[in-house]
């Protein structure tokens, strides 16, 4: 048995990780974790990998069960994500009989969906769980190999620990990331800071040569669902470590619907025509998409570009109810 796994694979039950329980009953021969999760020899005995796009097929040949317990983040953004598309297309080439298993987990970011469709078929905000983000990929790749997804709710540790009590990666920090997240991540194909290297990413954002707007009555495009503040932020790594940023401070008022990713292409495209120092050429990663890129380097207008992202996300409500495993379905924002 191997198991595929983070620092969110932790159970109060029996107070051990997941890998700690298998390799204790004596079948577990390998633990894989993700980038920037658990560090260094996990259990005496097991191989450790750290995995970044997908699982190799030689670390799979001699493998029975691959087990999987990951808590995502909601958005296609997640490395999680292709992951586990890849050691899916991975597994299907192979002449292994692997059995996979995937440990349910709710998604953060709950069943509000955004934006379009992506290269993976997935929008940018998706509001599956990752059993049926895997259960939709092994459809869409008509794979053969057993897939078992197991319950969100046959487990107490979604009853008793918040989907984002351990953070699922470093920079989500805790119950407002996944309100923003799907939006904010944006700036990452940017050289405006997302808030890396602070105690608020993804919750505030900015970027030295902002500076001018500071003060000025000049702010990015209001949202009614929050509140935006000038703020100023020194990053302790990262982009901008040891620099002075000036921006914003996201603040979310509860009990309103927010857009992320509508407000966040609102925000860029002000940016841009503001701030001639800003540079997006690494957004076409995250975007995915031809039209949201033009948007926001201005050359088509905000009425044009909403009902385009409103037509896909109508058009993956559609699309997801195939995959759904649970009574709730995904919903946007009207």
């Amino acid at each position: 048995m191997a198991v595929l796994c983070n620092q969110s694979a932790w159970h109060p039950e029996t107070g051990e990780y997941l890998f700690e329980t298998l390799a204790r009953r004596g079948n577990l021969v390998r633990i894989f974790t993700p980038e920037h999760s658990l560090y260094g020899k996990l259990a005496e005995g097991v191989d450790t990998v750290e995995v970044s796009t997908a699982i190799e097929e030689k670390d799979l040949a001699d493998i029975d069960a691959l087990v999987v317990e990951l808590q995502d983040a909601g958005s296609r953004y997640s490395n999680f994500t292709s992951l586990i598309y890849n050691t899916f297309k991975r597994l299907k080439a192979s002449s292994a009989d692997t059995s996979v298993f995937i440990i349910d987990r709710l998604n953060p970011s709950g069943r509000q969906i955004e934006g379009t469709i992506g290269i993976l078929g997935l929008p940018h905000r998706h509001g599956l769980t990752l059993g049926e983000v895997a259960n939709m990929f092994y459809s869409e790749l008509n794979a053969r190999f057993p897939l078992h997804i197991i319950s969100a709710n046959a487990e107490q540790v979604n009853r008793e620990l918040l989907a984002w009590t351990i953070p699922p990666f470093s920079d989500f920090a805790g119950l407002f990331t996944s309100t923003f997240y799907s939006g904010q991540c944006l700036w990452m194909g940017t050289n405006v800071s997302y808030g890396h290297g602070t105690n608020r990413p993804f919750e505030q954002f900015g970027a030295p040569f902002m500076e001018p707007l500071f003060g000025k009555g000049l702010s990015p495009v209001s949202d009614d669902a929050l509140h935006m503040r000038w703020t100023r932020f020194i990053p302790a790594y990262g982009l901008y470590e040891g620099e002075t940023c000036f921006g914003y401070h996201l603040m979310s008022i509860p009990g309103l619907q927010y857009h992320a990713l509508n407000h966040a292409l609102r925000t860029m495209r002000f940016i841009h025509d503001t701030c001639p120092e800003f540079r997006c050429g690494g957004l076409n990663w995250y975007l995915e998409d031809a039209t949201l890129m033009n948007y926001i380097e201005g050359s088509i207008s905000w009425k044009d570009t909403a009902a385009y992202i409103k037509a896909e996300e109508q058009k993956w409500m559609r699309k997801s109810k195939k995959f759904l495993l649970y009574g709730d379905e995904p919903f946007r924002i009207k």
